[in-house]
């Protein structure tokens, strides 16, 4: 234990002082804030306002709206990037001669799993604080205690299913620059396939469908319906249900299979078990990865 301990604590260092590795996980995060800047912004407040008038709370909706999305993605990029450590003690051979110590494999591996667990939800927290002060900022409302908590519970979730698909990812990287590119196409596409980049809506049908088989757009929907709980009702309130139905639609807050609305208990389900899927593949690739 204290072994693993070890490496756990030399995994974060080395992830934090390797300032690429930050770069790249906050890229996709980077773009979704300038887009949100230029025009994502404005062409949101414009459709609400086409759709239930000049009412209150269209900022804080759409403040919302977004920052729920880059909390979702931050799972997933931030996930790779501290998975770089692992790739550069592959490619630099420090890997081997963890093998060769008096440390056991799997203490090897779960470190690397444990470390990328740990960076993975500190900055998802962190983002979580930064994206409530900015909505407060902007005139919103900070979430209510009970839905922190299920925020919170949700990222956790998303942290587990993003950990352990890039984990399995990750393992089939053996050079750096293969891992950056790597990097540079995840960060860049995520945003798109957890529908943040545009609302779903605006997708073709086909983009659509492949959007609900990536387990992070179930997170980035669950955390929509807990942070945009409040302005939805401050928007929609004195409109016909029908009108916030489409509006959730639209904007990937709730997926629908057919004519059936997908329920939060099934996205739930289906976070966890990407995430033990992938938990597993994981398990299995480390026990057969070759160490150059």
């Amino acid at each position: 234990m204290d072994a693993l301990n070890k490496l756990i604590k030399r995994n974060i260092k080395v992830y934090f002082r390797d300032k690429i590795s930050v770069f790249f996980s906050f890229l996709s995060i980077l773009i979704i804030i300038v887009l949100y800047a230029l025009f994502l912004g404005s062409i949101q407040v414009n459709a609400i306002e086409e759709m239930a008038g000049k009412v209150a709370g269209a900022r804080f909706l759409v403040d919302s709206w977004i920052m729920a999305g880059i909390i979702a993605v931050s799972s997933i990029t931030v996930a790779l990037g501290s998975l770089g450590t692992m790739v550069d003690d592959q490619h630099n051979k420090i890997l081997r001669d963890f093998i060769v110590a008096p440390i056991k494999r799997r203490q090897i591996v779960a470190s690397y799993v444990i470390t990328t667990f740990i960076i993975t939800l500190m900055i998802g927290v962190f983002t979580l604080v930064i994206a409530q002060l900015y909505i407060a900022i902007s005139g919103g409302e900070f979430v209510s205690m009970l839905n922190l908590f299920k925020v919170l519970g949700i990222m956790l979730l998303c942290v587990f299913s993003s950990a352990s698909m890039m984990f399995f990812v990750a393992s089939f990287i053996k050079t750096t620059n293969a891992f950056a590119t790597l990097s540079t196409i995840i960060g860049t596409m995520i945003g798109f396939l957890a529908g943040i980049y545009v609302p779903m809506g605006i997708l073709p049908q086909t983009v659509q469908t492949v959007i609900k088989f990536v387990p992070i757009s179930h997170g980035a929907a669950l955390l929509r319906q807990v942070l945009m709980e409040r302005p939805l009702e401050m928007v929609f309130g004195n409109a016909p249900p029908s009108a916030m139905q489409s509006y959730m639609e639209f904007n990937g807050v709730v997926f629908n299979a057919g004519d059936n609305e997908i329920s939060a208990l099934a996205m739930i389900l289906i976070l966890a078990g990407s995430g033990v899927l992938f938990f597993g593949l994981s398990v299995i690739r480390a026990s057969r990865m070759k160490v150059n």
